[in-house]
């Protein structure tokens, strides 16, 4: 699975969301900095050679939909993400978001009866 530009990335959030889309409704997804249609059409034609969107034609136009699951994708990026920030080490990543006061007792009482239930 090849790494995604931050746009490409932005433009396959729209892509799970709808599930289909012609170019012209991804577009009008997209909130703040809008890209020329041409653009985004290039966009999504470099995912499409990525292996992250197929398409069915209809005449001149297509309608893309995704191929890669969001949940395929977020596991390939947290694994990478945890192997180049964190040594391959999920205890730093909690210690991690614990030192950063993003993550509560609470939560972390949760996420241990989590585990403690797949015992």
């Amino acid at each position: 699975m090849q790494k995604l530009t931050n746009k490409e990335e932005e433009i396959m959030h729209i892509l799970w969301k709808l599930e289909k889309a012609f170019v012209k409704d991804v577009l009008a997804e997209i909130k703040s900095d809008k890209p020329h249609y041409n653009t985004l059409s290039t966009i999504i034609r470099n995912l499409e050679e990525k292996g992250y969107v197929s398409y069915n034609a209809y005449g001149k136009t297509h309608q893309y939909f995704p191929i890669v699951s969001i949940e395929d994708y977020k596991t390939k990026f947290m694994n990478t993400a945890i192997e180049n920030y964190f040594n391959s080490s999920y205890k730093n990543v909690v210690s991690f978001f614990a030192k950063e006061e993003k993550i509560s007792v609470d939560e972390l009482k949760e996420i241990i009866a989590l585990i403690e239930k797949k015992d």
